[in-house]
């Protein structure tokens, strides 16, 4: 389009010499921008621990990072009382009202108490309050301090802990804020989210709801990302926008998460009416909830981060008027370097009409200048969509094929050091558009490619404005720029390169960060979805990027054969950094002691009758593992608590363990119903004890477990109820059952887990170079029986 669309007048672009000047330097304005975008993403540089009182430090903050991750402390343990007990101490020693909520706590959202059932905890939150002046409601900031059981939790969620009680210190020493204050650090957030679930629906200072800041961490390292929010969030990403100092957060990936099954605590908050916002950073996921998530595996330019933007968001919704927060519609934002864009939700719609509309005047204006026909825009549209389907195929391509080169891949959602592999997506995009563009360019034309690739923005902007409203600034926004910068060189042709570059540059502002940010946010294994987004803004760029090719007429002095040759150099160029970086990649990535193998595997007796069994969640078995397992077998019936899904599965020597012992308190009958009140004990140290009641035995009317009401199975279920209880203190856990009882006793299926393997009987320990993956159930030993009433 920089020369296809132009008048036959200005050939100033056919000289080959003006044509290289003109591309490197178009391009060079586009990658100076895309650095600056991407410079703009990092976190700040950590304060040292002698900077002012009234700001964040991340070195003070990271004292209490040591102590919250200095070594494993699943909720229940003695090691997350040690933790708790500096959370009280630091936040008491700041003169705050400090309180342990020590209850029971149901998991946010549970649908059921069949299969693997309902999900509960003891759980000790952790609640201070600074008191306002003039509240017009109240401002939470939340973090979990429970770890997994495979990892100390240092950035998971020490990040998070410690960003609390360093903001806390600040507020304490400034002045009394307008709006109360509630510190919420959650227990068993890990198993279950039930300590936010608890605080949230029991706790007096939850009455009426407030305003959420959530912070948790997944990773190690990268930008913290405000990654949701609750609904009709317009004002308060207002907020965010001027009072966090480093905002980087989009309306996208607000709308992506409401569709994925993931949770936090915040989930717990939404659940019961709350409004807010939750933060993370997310890089660096190789570490996340294994052995490594240590505090020495923080950069501390993220806990800055964190801080920074807690500290000034919690100063701006404790003075601001929080009634009015709960706005009528969301707001559609992204960053650019220095600011937060937003604009309502409502103009969606009105953005992407304009964008059609846009793209079909320029197609109108390149025909009627004649620079273009009906047929060849409508080649242009069609052929366009071969980049945005073989861009994300080639990319999954490749990650298969480094996979197959390197198997461990399949059990992390990124390499240790994914940097290399994510610039191979990236110039392997650039080498199928490049290829794409270099075939069809002379046959068709570069205006037509043009127009077409910014059709594709356009519907895709509409699709978007349809499913997910809060992304369709990706494609809207780029293609409404492009369209617009293209009618204007047609207007003003001598100005036409920097009119082009302008209208690009608005798709490297946008598209560049998303790009970035796709990466860790999805991993490795989906990288297909940066791929698109890369193809999207070298569609947006093309007719900048069309200065890298001889005119496409035909340059004067070049024969034709040595024009063809030229036009392959881009994506030859391309297709090899791709190789490279991909091998570059595998060659620093390697696994090691410092950067073990994830491995999975699971311990499973059953009591009654003796038989042991290893099981594994890995799809493509490790070599340790394979000493293990080497069958597939699912578990629901004799351990529902694990769920229904297949595993790897091998025979094991049954280990002197005891299961969960079963007592009557208390058995009534009335007509066709008798009534149970039980307790389930573990009979030795247990992280987790899980109960079913058996359908074929008996249908269960109601259920109350520690005095909670809990789910009952589902007409049709295996298991008409069923309930896991996490950190069950040493007495037990009581529950009531009403149930329907068919012809003899009532068959239950009771099972309790502990943490480690190494005590079992022929376990090998892993070698060096072979880690825990970090899943919830890795080096999870089970042990079951049934018990008949």
């Amino acid at each position: 389009m920089a020369v296809a669309l132009l008048p036959n007048a200005d050939r100033a672009l056919a000289r080959p010499h003006r044509r290289a000047l003109f591309a490197a330097a178009a391009l060079l304005a586009l990658v100076v921008v895309g650095a600056v975008t991407l410079l703009d993403l990092q976190p700040p540089s950590p304060r040292a621990a002698g900077a002012p009182a009234d700001t964040f430090s991340a070195e003070r903050a990271f004292t209490h990072v040591s102590a919250v991750g200095a070594r494993t402390h699943v909720a229940g343990s003695a090691a997350n009382d040690q933790v708790r007990d500096h959370i009280t101490g630091t936040l008491r020693g700041l003169g705050l009202d400090t309180s342990v909520q020590d209850t029971v706590g149901l998991e946010a959202g549970h649908i059921s108490g069949g299969e693997g059932g309902s999900a509960f905890a003891r759980v000790r939150n952790v609640v201070a309050l600074l008191p306002g002046a003039a509240p017009t409601g109240r401002v939470f900031l939340v973090a979990h301090y429970d770890s997994v059981q495979t990892g100390p939790g240092g950035n998971d969620d020490g990040a998070g802990v410690a960003t609390i009680l360093e903001v806390a210190r600040a507020l304490a020493a400034g002045p009394r804020p307008r709006n109360d204050v509630v510190l919420v650090l959650t227990d068993a957030e890990e198993a279950c989210l039930c300590g936010a679930a608890a605080f949230a629906g029991s706790h007096p200072l939850a009455a009426g709801g407030g305003v959420v800041l959530n912070l948790e961490a997944r990773g190690s390292t990268g930008p913290v990302i405000m990654f949701e929010t609750s609904r009709r969030n317009a004002a308060l990403v207002g907020v965010y926008g001027r009072a966090a100092p480093h905002p980087v957060g989009t309306s996208f990936a607000v709308e992506v998460y409401r569709l994925l099954p993931n949770d936090t605590d915040f989930t717990a908050f939404l659940d019961k009416g709350f409004i807010g916002l939750n933060s993370a950073y997310i890089d660096g996921s190789a570490t996340y909830h294994t052995p490594l998530d240590t505090p020495a595996a923080m950069n501390r330019a993220s806990l800055q981060h964190h801080g920074d933007n807690a500290l000034g968001l919690a100063r701006e919704f404790a003075a601001t008027d929080l009634s009015g927060l709960d706005a009528d519609g969301d707001a559609t934002y992204f960053p650019v370097p220095g600011a937060l864009v937003r604009y309502p939700g409502w103009l969606t719609w009105p953005l992407a009409a304009l964008a059609l509309a846009a793209v079909a005047a320029l197609a109108w204006l390149a025909r009627r200048r004649g620079r273009t026909t009906w047929p060849r825009v409508a080649g242009g549209f069609g052929l366009a969509l071969i980049p945005l389907a073989a861009g994300p195929v080639a990319a999954q391509l490749l990650w298969a094929a480094i996979t197959a080169a390197r198997p461990g891949y399949a059990a992390v959602l990124d390499p240790y050091r994914p940097l290399w592999f994510r610039l191979a997506v990236i110039a392997l995009a650039a080498a199928v558009l490049t290829i794409w563009y270099a075939l069809l360019r002379r046959r068709l034309d570069p205006g037509s490619l043009a127009i077409g690739g910014l059709g594709w923005l356009a519907v895709i902007g509409a699709a978007l404005a349809a499913v997910t409203p809060g992304g369709a600034y990706l494609a809207t926004l780029p293609c409404l720029a492009g369209a617009l910068a293209g009618l204007a060189a047609l207007a003003f042709p001598r100005a036409a390169v920097p009119l082009l570059t302008l209208g690009s540059t608005v798709a490297v502002l946008i598209l560049v960060p998303t790009v970035a940010l796709l990466f860790p946010a999805l991993g490795m294994a989906t990288g297909g979805a940066a791929a698109l987004f890369a193809i999207l803004l070298g569609l947006a760029a093309l007719p900048v990027l069309d200065l890298l090719w001889p005119e496409a007429g035909g340059q004067l002095g070049m024969p034709a054969a040595r024009a063809r040759r030229r036009a392959m150099y881009p994506p030859l160029a391309a297709t090899l950094a791709a190789l490279v970086l991909a091998g570059v990649g595998l060659r620093v990535d390697r696994f090691d002691t410092a950067h073990p193998i994830p491995t999975h595997l699971m311990y499973a007796l059953d009591a009654g009758t003796g038989q042991a069994r290893w099981l594994s969640e890995e799809r493509t078995v490790q070599d340790w593992t394979a000493r293990y397992v080497s069958s597939t077998a699912t578990v629901d019936g004799d351990f529902p608590a694990l769920g229904t899904d297949p595993l790897r599965a091998g025979p094991a020597q049954a280990a002197a363990l005891a299961p969960p012992a079963l007592e009557v308190l208390s058995s009534t009958t009335a007509g066709t119903e008798r009534t149970l009140r039980l307790r389930l004990r573990p009979q030795r140290p247990a992280r987790m004890v899980a109960l079913h009641v058996d359908a074929a035995t008996a249908t269960v009317v109601s259920a109350r477990v520690a005095s909670q009401p809990a789910a009952v199975g589902r007409e049709g279920e295996r298991w008409s109820f069923g309930l896991v209880f996490h950190a069950p203190p040493p007495e037990g856990v009581e529950l009531d059952l009403v149930l329907r009882q068919r012809a003899g006793p009532v068959s239950f299926r009771v099972m309790d887990g502990s943490d480690g393997l190494e005590s079992l009987p022929d376990f090998v320990p892993r070698p060096p170079g072979t880690g825990v993956a970090g899943t919830h159930t890795s080096d999870l030993v089970a042990v079951a029986t049934t018990v008949t009433l």
